[in-house]
């Protein structure tokens, strides 16, 4: 099938290939994206390896970073702005994990922020949404994610298509467990139906990608979903020919 929307597949390394590791994976990664490509492949490196891994890439791959501050400068200790991390390099970022809103209590507030401080500077945020097990097996999957969308959507809705949403469930981060199909669908379809409530370009234009234990062999059957833009994948992004699978599948359904 083909996609309305570009295909985004973009692999968030975490604290790992913080090394030579890293550049080599990013200089194979990029050997492997042809110049017409029908995918965007984006990867994000530890912050250590931003400016590296953007010069081996030379532009064939997009490079995130992981995390911002919601401040342009200032007294924030071990903190990188918006503006320091498109100096490094970076066309992307990552805003709202998971991981950041549990082991560093980000919140809602916090998520809208930074995504306004990474638009306001010209970075791309890919944003995280998504709800606990508990919330899921409380049938308060869609209150959840709506109340994530809701705190960020008034600041995306004037650049419509510049940023992304991922939703992660979190129960299936690092679980080896992924939503089925028709779960992934079910909220990615819930995610465009709020967003054309504030406008339908909005809602045309915004890759919505799903994050969780995405997997060479899962891939496709969750990119052929409707409304499923693309991945932003965590352990299967560490190997070469497990994040290339991916983005094969991709390839297939652009």
């Amino acid at each position: 099938m083909s996609k309305p929307r570009r295909p985004l597949i973009a692999g968030n390394w975490k604290l790992n290939n913080g090394g030579q590791d890293g550049i080599d994976l990013a200089r194979a990664i990029a050997a492997e994206v042809r110049g017409n490509d029908s995918v965007d492949v984006v990867v994000a490196p530890p912050a250590s390896l931003l400016h590296r891994v953007s010069e081996v890439v030379a532009g064939k791959v997009g490079v995130s970073a992981q995390n911002v501050h919601q401040e342009a400068s200032g007294a924030f200790t071990g903190e990188l702005s918006a503006g320091m991390l498109l100096f490094a390099g970076c066309k992307w970022v990552i805003i709202g994990h998971s991981e950041r809103r549990q082991f560093f209590a980000e919140t809602d507030e916090l998520v809208k922020a930074k995504t306004a401080a990474a638009l306001k500077a010209g970075l791309q945020p890919i944003v995280c949404i998504g709800e606990t097990l508990a919330e899921r097996e409380a049938g308060k999957t869609l209150e959840v994610v709506n109340r994530q969308l809701d705190a960020f959507s008034s600041v995306i809705k004037d650049k419509p298509g510049v940023a992304a949403i991922a939703y992660e469930p979190v129960w299936a981060i690092g679980t080896g467990k992924v939503a089925t199909n028709e779960q992934a669908q079910e909220v990615h379809a819930a995610i465009r139906q709020r967003l054309a409530g504030i406008s339908a370009e909005l809602s045309r234009t915004t890759r919505i990608l799903y994050g969780g234990s995405v997997k060479a062999d899962n891939a496709l059957g969750l990119l052929n979903q409707e409304d499923i833009d693309g991945a932003l994948v965590g352990g299967a992004s560490l190997k070469l020919d497990s994040f290339m699978g991916i983005v094969n599948a991709a390839r297939q359904v652009a």
